[in-house]
């Protein structure tokens, strides 16, 4: 939830919405899935920053976090950047089509794609509204989307 109420204040945010195993009734999913629908032109660091955050917490409990981002034309860009410095030619590894052109921006639309389906119609949007496209699991509605109502 922290990560919502950060992220939704950012300038430019318009959606946030849960789109991996978060949003299935897996008993113990491996990593939150979150989509960030944001304009091309807004400044990702402080994005990455939550993001960052977000992943800290979930690997204290043995899983992970990635950040999806799309355009409000709904048009996947990529993943935020899960290193601390991101800037071109830091790391051999990275696989970024276009490491530091936008910084924070993971590209690697080699390897990972958002489908405009699933930009568009996400499972379980939580922010400006929240909207259930699916059977949400138990610990999902109760821990974050309750509290969240409560503050919408």
């Amino acid at each position: 939830m922290q990560f919502v109420t950060v992220v939704r204040a950012m300038p430019g945010v318009t959606r946030i919405a849960l789109v991996g195993s978060l949003a299935t009734e897996k008993s113990h999913p491996k990593d939150a899935d979150v989509l960030v629908v944001i304009p091309d032109d807004v400044d990702l660091v402080p994005l990455a920053t939550a993001g960052r955050r977000l992943k800290g917490t979930a690997q204290q409990r043995n899983c992970g976090a990635d950040i999806f981002i799309a355009n409000p034309a709904e048009e996947y860009r990529g993943r935020i950047c899960h290193w601390r410095e991101c800037r071109p030619g830091l790391r051999m590894s990275c696989d970024a089509r276009h490491c530091g052109q936008r910084p924070r921006l993971h590209d690697d639309l080699d390897d990972v794609t958002l489908r405009v389906t699933l930009i568009r119609n996400p499972p379980i949007e939580v922010w400006p509204v929240i909207v259930r496209r699916c059977a949400v699991p138990r610990d999902v509605e109760e821990l974050l989307l309750r509290p969240l109502a409560s503050i919408l």
